[in-house]
C-alpha cells in the first residue's frame, strides 16, 4: 500500500534523513521515500499505518504532518 503525506519544514538533505529514518521505524513500512522539493512523503507498507503513529515519527523527526494523507 502507498500512501503520501505532506510535510512542512524541511529545507536540506538532512531534513529528508531525519524524516524517513523515522518513519522507517513504524511497524509494516518497507519504504519511505521524500521529495524534498514538494514536501512530499510517500511510504510504501504491507497494510495501512495508523495516521497518529506516522504522525508522531514525523514529529520525531522535528516536522510537522501539513494534512491528511492524499489518496491512493
Amino acid at each position: 500500500m502507498k500512501t503520501e503525506y505532506s510535510v512542512s519544514g524541511m529545507t536540506c538533505e538532512h531534513c529528508v534523513a531525519s524524516v524517513k529514518q523515522e518513519v522507517s521505524k513504524i511497524d509494516g513500512v518497507s519504504t519511505v521515500d521524500v521529495d524534498l522539493s514538494s514536501g512530499l512523503v510517500t511510504v510504501e507498507s504491507a497494510s495501512a499505518l495508523d495516521a497518529e503513529a506516522v504522525a508522531a515519527a514525523i514529529d520525531e523527526a522535528g516536522y510537522e504532518l501539513s494534512d491528511s494523507p492524499a489518496a491512493p
